[in-house]
């Protein structure tokens, strides 16, 4: 608690001065606190569904400059509470501008050897111990949510309207931002007229950001299979029939809806990451259970998708003889789904402008549209009722970058083990760039 009374401290005593400076001489002598409370939050990552912590320092920040906050928004469909943090700042009339960070870490056991890396474990919701790391910058989303909450509340002379400031808990299990809605996000804090937000990547340098119209991030439906067969002694494989192997024809044979029942110019992307089957190498299962994600930028080939993995379910159960009562089924999980993330034309070219303004034009990219999902175009609504613009933050050492480039290699990127930002140049440009697009879009 210290660190943030001497934290608000030196942001109250700058503030008197704030309005006569420009967004990057404020942000620049800013930067070690917030490096500081970035480590802090990379060091003690929390799951998704568990982010107390993390959304604790957000509120507390956002609290020690002036904002009024609200805690615990969101309400899971099982009933349990979500740790969402809403912060209000209102500044004379214009429009509300809403700034959305995610908190929530990933379940991976650090390997990057820095000095603040994670060792945090804990138990996933199956009671299996697991590491935890923020190895999706989520680390980064909310320390740079401080410094624009500073910058903002510091700046208020240059702009005008309501800044609504969102800590959204559990991004990569996509049922937050859901969750925030639920629990009445816009009927209790009030409808935002634009919604802005950024990610970190591994494809930019620090210093740098991305940008593009329209479509941006696919859409993403997470799908529950299981494969059910007649279990038995792992010497007479003849007396029963074995979902491993089921599963495994299964998983060869959803690969060819891609290739051979999608449009080629439409991409789609099918990945099992989870199998469970068996107690013991000598005992053939009742059943395998997989779980999957599928990514599309259109309605069409998600229903592609979905359509081949049922259709080649029964299948399966067809060709294995297996009776009505042991058939494979292919479950949606609605409440896990995100839709494409779309960024708004009009706002995406003003919040591009003013991102050349101030970072420089060698600085702004413009970036391709890629297939990881993010469930922050939930809070647009249907049909992108709310214009949304979220851009891309560069978070890489620029020499190992252009290195790894050289050598025809990636550096390590989300949801690795080694994944590694570069703190104060990424910290800096993000708040930079958020405050300075924030600003000019409440003028």
């Amino acid at each position: 608690m210290r660190s943030f009374v001497l934290a608000g401290f030196v942001f109250l005593m700058g503030a008197a001065t704030a309005a006569a400076q420009d967004v990057p001489t404020f942000v620049k002598p800013e930067t070690p606190a917030l490096v500081d409370t970035y480590k802090d939050i990379h060091a003690h990552p929390e799951l998704s569904h568990f982010e107390e912590r993390t959304s604790g320092i957000l509120a507390a920040a956002l609290r020690e400059a002036g904002y009024t906050v609200t805690e615990r928004v969101g309400r899971y469909p099982d009933g349990s509470q979500a740790f969402g943090v809403v912060g209000i700042l209102k500044n004379g009339a214009g429009p509300t501008l809403m700034i959305r960070a995610d908190m929530d870490a990933l379940p991976i056991v650090e390997e990057t050897g820095v000095p603040y890396a994670s060792h945090v474990t804990t138990k996933n919701k199956d009671g299996v111990t697991v590491g935890v790391m923020h190895a999706c910058g989520h680390d980064v989303h909310t320390t740079v949510l401080i410094g624009t909450a500073r910058g903002m509340a510091a700046m208020k002379s240059r702009w005008h309207g309501t800044l609504m400031l969102v800590g959204q808990p559990s991004e990569e299990t996509i049922d937050g931002a859901k969750a925030m809605l639920a629990d009445h996000l816009y009927e209790r804090f009030g409808r935002p007229d634009r919604i802005i937000g950024l990610h970190d990547t591994n494809g930019l340098a620090a210093g740098t950001v991305g940008v593009r119209s329209g479509s941006s991030a696919s859409s993403s439906t997470s799908v529950d299979v299981v494969i059910r067969g007649i279990g038995g002694h792992g010497a007479y494989p003849n007396t029963g029939r074995d979902p491993i192997t089921l599963a495994a024809l299964y998983i060869t044979q959803i690969q060819t809806i891609v290739s051979r029942e999608e449009d080629p110019q439409d991409p789609t992307v099918v990945t099992v990451g989870h199998i469970e089957g068996g107690t013991k190498r000598n005992i053939i299962p009742n059943e395998v259970k997989l779980e999957l994600t599928t990514r599309s930028f259109t309605d069409k080939s998600r229903d592609t998708v979905i359509n081949g993995l049922k259709q080649m379910a029964a299948g399966i159960t067809a060709s294995a003889g297996l009776p009505p009562e042991k058939a494979a089924t292919v479950t949606v999980l609605e409440d896990e789904s995100t839709p494409v993330l779309y960024n708004d034309p009009p706002q995406t070219e003003k919040v591009k402008g003013t991102l050349v303004k101030t970072l420089g034009a060698d600085n702004v990219i413009d970036i391709p549209r890629g297939m990881a999902s993010e469930d922050v175009g939930v809070f647009a609504l249907p049909s992108h009722e709310i214009p949304l613009t979220y851009f891309i933050l560069g978070a890489m050492d620029p020499v190992k970058l252009v290195a790894a480039k050289a050598a025809g290699k990636e550096l390590p990127g989300p949801h690795t083990s080694r994944f590694e930002p570069l703190p104060e140049p990424t910290l800096r440009t993000g708040v930079t760039a958020m405050t300075s697009v924030a600003i000019s879009l409440l003028q």
